[in-house]
């Protein structure tokens, strides 16, 4: 698993990539527990699945496991459905 990936000029092991990725999702979904309101309404669970998708389609980009199209293609699909959140939270109000 110590593959080296290199990325322009820079080189970063694999290990490094899953523990930066790692921390950085737990800040993101500790972030969200900290500042939400009490209760899980129907905003926060998706939040919550969409930040989990997100992670984990990176998590298998950097063990190499799908290819960066199959990740683009997920990450416009969260994104996608991440507007539709923003959209029907507006008609709501």
């Amino acid at each position: 698993m110590e593959e080296i990936i290199t990325n322009g000029s820079s080189v970063i092991s694999a290990t490094a990539q899953l523990i930066c990725l790692t921390i950085f999702a737990s800040i993101t979904l500790a972030g969200i527990f900290f500042t939400k309101t009490a209760g899980f309404g129907k905003y926060t669970t998706s939040l919550l699945l969409l930040i989990i998708v997100l992670f984990l389609a990176a998590f298998f980009l950097v063990l190499g496991k799908i290819t960066p199209t199959v990740f683009g293609n997920i990450a416009f699909a969260v994104a996608g459905f991440a507007g539709g959140l923003l959209g029907a939270k507006k008609l709501d109000d």
